[in-house]
């Protein structure tokens, strides 16, 4: 039966202060990826509710084709609440959160990866919620906010990229359940498309997050850093154009779509399956990110601990023949055609890439069970 999903915000996490180190610290990673002393002592998300994002006068006209060169045509809608194996039944390819249809922003861990360096652990605290943080009450009767303990996340991927000029990519992406630990944040796979330096980076895929989504399916997710800061998942400085599939969306498990990338007309467009999701605005980088000089497929787990139990993709590496796999991966409007090379951000036997000779230089496998 279909489920009633609870709340319309979930628990989130800013950015916080290490010591006298900045905002996040970083293990793996050279001086790129090292924080500023200079900065401030907190990474502030930007919301698209925020009155201080720029709007546009006119507003943007999506590419005729999608990235993968057919027409747009209305995706398949499940039923409000529709659980992922119930969407997949229903052949449909997404299923909304609420009755509304309305996204809502999500706070929590996200890693992001780069050839100058990958964000390995950060320290990350305070809770952004619909309503006010618990409060404790002073011996004299007077309400006292509690503080929000501060957490250690560690970050693990596998997967591919190339650099190489581009306006955006594109892959399909096969879509599971993979195990979430307890003391784990999310399990997800993605397309991230970024600047040459990696300081600019916008993400498309599917996750499984129960404090952003509150059920263990998988649910499509989009995200963007500006500078290297941290905003939030779905609702951050994205425009919503669909009318049919949105952020936050339960996805179809035991099945495979296609998610991408691609700017045009001054943003940054969004695709899944067979629509055009929405935008992000080059006002969000003040013009600064109009071209990709590297796009990376990977996924990514956030756990507690430093051996995480957490599975990625479907729970088996890389080299097995049976991973889960990042296929046709497709760089739009280059010079070169797309040829990725695999990255193992993590100890081999928790998580890898392979390719088999076969597949060739466009599919390749990911995932791992994780050191449990």
């Amino acid at each position: 039966m279909s489920k009633a999903h609870r709340g319309l915000l979930a628990a989130g996490l800013a950015a916080a202060v290490v010591g006298s180190m900045g905002v996040v610290w970083t293990l793996g990673a050279d001086a790129a990826e090292s924080p500023d002393p200079s900065a401030p002592a907190a990474a502030s998300a930007v919301d698209a509710d925020d009155p201080s994002t720029p709007a546009r006068a006119d507003e943007p006209s999506p590419p005729p084709l999608l990235p993968w060169g057919e027409a747009p045509s209305p995706a398949k809608q499940a039923p409000v609440g529709a659980d992922s194996a119930e969407v997949a039944a229903a052949g449909a390819d997404a299923a909304p959160e609420n009755a509304s249809h309305t996204t809502v922003a999500g706070y929590g861990p996200k890693g992001r990866t780069g050839p100058s360096g990958s964000l390995k652990r950060e320290r990350i605290s305070g809770v952004k919620t619909a309503a006010p943080a618990p409060a404790e009450v002073t011996a004299a009767g007077t309400p006292t906010t509690k503080a929000a303990a501060a957490t250690d996340w560690n970050y693990f991927y596998s997967g591919a990229r190339q650099i190489e000029t581009s306006d955006g990519a594109w892959a399909n992406l096969d879509i599971r359940k993979p195990w979430l630990s307890a003391n784990d944040a999310h399990t997800l796979a993605e397309i991230s498309v970024q600047s040459a330096d990696s300081n600019q980076i916008i993400e498309v895929g599917w996750t499984i997050d129960r404090k952003l989504n509150k059920d263990d399916d998988p649910h499509l997710f989009v995200y963007y850093w500006k500078d290297k800061t941290r905003t939030c998942y779905n609702k951050c400085g994205f425009t919503s154009k669909s009318d049919n599939v949105k952020p936050g969306d339960t996805l179809p498990t035991g099945t495979t779509k296609r998610f991408g990338i691609q700017h045009f007309d001054g943003v940054w467009w969004v695709a899944y399956d067979s629509e055009w999701l929405g935008y992000f605005d080059d006002s969000l980088w003040d013009g600064r990110y109009t071209q990709s000089g590297m796009v990376q497929f990977f996924g990514e787990v956030a756990a507690l601990n430093t051996k995480p139990c957490t599975d990625m993709g479907n729970g088996q590496l890389g080299t097995s023949k049976t991973a889960l796999t990042f296929g046709t991966i497709s760089l739009t409007n280059s010079q070169v055609p797309a040829k990725v090379d695999l990255i193992d951000d993590t100890n081999a036997t928790y998580y890898t890439s392979a390719r088999a000779e076969s597949e060739g230089q466009r599919n390749f496998r990911y995932g791992g069970p994780g050191g449990c």
